[in-house]
């Protein structure tokens, strides 16, 4: 037993507490939006006297309520503070909370196990906004979310774009050369293929890039790393063994912001959502109408549609405001043509991050 060891140890430790303490802060935000953020003194006092009685050994009872009374009272100064909440679907580091810092830097980014999670909490109104990547540059279409925007009453508000670059990443004590298997989301493996192989490292699927990272810090798991990103190193103290490990250096993902109110600010993008019905020509007429107005589409996608077997719905995102008159006339005409139609926002469009 070494001085060294003990105080790496203690690191350690220091580190999933601090991980906590943010998690409980989130959490508390969250608690003053269900309960109206109204201060319960029995509350308080019950959580006061539960930490009492989970001490023990050497850590007393007295210390455990200091530190419980403190954290009681900065969850309160931080209610007190009205602060925004964005949901992210992912732990933290993942690229959702990149783009969510993109969209709104004042709000805090809380983290939602699945993208169903995101859009019912922001519908619940516990979130002021949501975070959802819709498309990759590389893989095409986020399918799930896509299902979601087309069965969701909520209006997109704002989009950004989040380069994707991609970081081998390993424990500080431990040798990269003798890394066998690397931890990451599915699509992140896709997007590394080319540095898996040569290196030939086996691929193992994990349900997110952060949660990843995570992982490899708190489980430490032999001859392993992560592929994920450089802000996840820093949050879960590991070390970058190598950077832009993606095959394609273009590697970017759009993401839109979702709420329940119509975005009050002008937007120069719209989307909507639409079925055709089942005849010959059907879609080009709706595309026609696009072409005749001369608005520029920038995206078109088909989903099924999962209530109505074998029915399809298009996602379309064309340049233009919905405040103006061509725009206001093209989406009356597309009405009329289809059997199903959704207006799902009207907001700025951003600009290509450069990679």
């Amino acid at each position: 037993m070494k001085l060294e060891e003990m105080r790496a140890r203690l690191d350690r430790i220091d580190d999933r507490i601090v991980k906590l303490l943010s998690a409980r802060m989130e959490t508390s935000l969250l608690t003053a939006r269900l309960k109206g953020g109204v201060h319960d003194k029995a509350r308080e006092e019950e959580v006061l006297a539960r930490a009492r009685k989970l001490s023990g050994g050497i850590l007393r009872p007295e210390a455990t309520e200091r530190v419980f009374s403190g954290l009681i009272s900065d969850s309160k100064k931080l209610q007190e503070q009205n602060l925004k909440l964005a949901a992210f679907q992912g732990e933290h580091g993942a690229y959702s909370e990149m783009a969510a810092g993109i969209v709104d830097p004042s709000a805090v980014p809380i983290s939602c196990p699945e993208f169903a999670d995101v859009f019912s909490g922001v519908k619940a109104g516990h979130f002021d906004f949501g975070v959802v990547p819709v498309e990759n540059s590389l893989e095409g279409a986020v399918t799930q979310v896509n299902d979601l925007l087309l069965e969701s009453d909520l209006t997109i508000a704002a989009e950004a774009y989040v380069p994707v670059h991609h970081c081998l990443l390993a424990l500080h004590d431990s040798d990269y050369r003798e890394i066998k298997a690397v931890y990451s989301h599915p699509q992140a493996l896709a997007q590394c293929r080319g540095f898996i192989e040569r290196n030939r490292l086996e691929a193992r699927p994990f349900y997110d890039t952060a949660g990843a990272a995570m992982m490899l810090s708190e489980e430490r798991p032999r001859a392993a790393g992560a592929i994920a990103s450089r802000l996840c190193a820093k949050l879960y103290g590991l070390e970058v063994v190598k950077e832009n490990i993606e095959d394609h250096q273009s590697n970017t993902t759009r993401f839109v912001a979702l709420a329940r109110e119509k975005n009050s600010k002008a937007g120069n993008k719209c989307s909507i959502a639409f079925a055709t019905s089942h005849k010959a020509g059907s879609l080009f007429s709706v595309l026609s109408i696009f072409k005749s107005a001369s608005l520029n589409l920038t995206r078109i996608e088909s989903r099924p549609i999962r209530s109505e077997p074998r029915k399809y719905a298009f996602l379309l995102d064309f340049q233009g405001s919905d405040s103006d008159g061509t725009v206001i006339d093209a989406l009356e005409k597309v009405k009329k043509e289809t059997a199903m139609y959704k207006f799902l926002g009207c907001y700025e469009e951003a600009g290509q991050v450069e990679s």
